[in-house]
């Protein structure tokens, strides 16, 4: 049963009953992603989940942003052009501008701005950056005006470097979603995570459900700082995804982990990835799902649900996308 949260009535968790669509960083091939617009705009598509990417400000308030380097996706640069500076993330030299050199109060005086260049800019400046407890907010307000279930699936962004710097997020995270009622296995939430060992510890401090993200290529970098050789290939073989249950719910693999690329880059045979997963207890969420030409293999024609209708034949739980209306279209098998 769900944990109410309080001040709401009892809602049914989201579908179960099909595949989950999961709003990459919310609506985010319409407006500028990690915008409470652009979750909203994900729920009225019919998302299930809404995905907050988790950075952390200086004075220790999680924002959402994909990156904690927000020079791409704000005007942090014409606001706070002094602060430019250069940092050591996960083995790689990065320089921007960083939401843990400035406070929140500076970062609500910045503007969201739409990362690529080809997609639309004319909402550029327009939305504020988000903190997690307003889009726990937008999620209490949107439940009671649907009626529906509106599920969270939260990341820790470079969860070993924030703790190195003494910012860890996974405690003020865990306190913003126990304050709110979501406790347990049952609750319409999933922390996801590329790091193994902030999710071991998460196993250990809370009932909620976990997700190993896994890439196509490297290793988490938890277990590369460390010294241990795993790789993402290693995690992702039948041994490494049995390892995986013992301290995640699922997996968030890249989809080439699934379809893979072949010879001159023509989509190969699908892997047993998924059956493996399933075989280890694990649910299956690959990321991403977009719908330009610019990420869509020509073999689906221009078709995106023709790639989502694939991957989920193949048995998926749920799909990343950034384009959720299109996604609910495939899941509903409504073109």
């Amino acid at each position: 049963m769900s944990i109410p949260i309080p001040g709401s009535r009892v809602l049914p968790p989201p579908a179960s009953e099909r595949p989950l669509v999961i709003a990459h960083r919310g609506a985010s091939g319409y407006l500028p992603e990690h915008t409470l617009a652009a979750y909203e705009l994900a729920v009225r598509q019919g998302a299930d989940y809404i995905e907050p990417d988790l950075v952390i400000t200086r004075d220790g308030v999680l924002i959402a942003r994909h990156e904690n380097e927000i020079g791409g996706t704000t005007d942090v640069a014409v606001r706070f052009p002094e602060r430019r500076a250069a940092r050591v993330v996960d083995g790689d030299t990065v320089t921007g501008w960083f939401a843990e050199d400035f406070t929140l109060a500076e970062i609500k005086s910045l503007r969201a701005r739409e990362r690529l260049a080809f997609r639309d800019r004319s909402h550029d400046g327009r939305h504020e950056i988000p903190t997690l407890t307003e889009v726990l907010d937008l999620v209490a307000r949107l439940e009671a005006e649907t009626g529906r279930r509106i599920g969270l699936y939260p990341e820790t962004k470079h969860p070993t470097y924030f703790r190195s710097i003494g910012l860890p997020l996974e405690e003020p995270l865990l306190e913003a979603l126990h304050a709110r009622g979501y406790r347990t296995a049952a609750d319409p939430v999933f922390i996801q995570s590329f790091a193994t060992g902030n999710l071991r510890m998460l196993r250990s401090r809370t009932g909620l459900r976990l997700i190993q993200l896994l890439d196509d290529s490297g290793a988490p970098w938890d277990l590369r700082s460390a010294g241990d050789p795993r790789t993402y290939a290693d995690l992702a073989t039948a041994a490494g995804l049995r390892e995986i249950a013992s301290w995640a719910d699922g997996i968030g693999p890249h989809k080439r982990l699934i379809v893979p690329l072949g010879a001159e880059g023509s989509l190969g045979s699908p892997t047993a990835l998924v059956a493996e997963a399933h075989a280890a207890g694990l649910l299956v969420h690959p990321w991403t799902f977009r719908s330009e030409a610019a990420f869509l293999h020509p073999a689906y024609r221009g078709d995106p649900q023709a790639e989502m209708r694939q991957f989920l034949a193949l048995g998926v739980d749920g799909i990343f996308t950034d384009f959720p209306g299109v996604a609910v279209g495939a899941v509903r098998g409504v073109r």
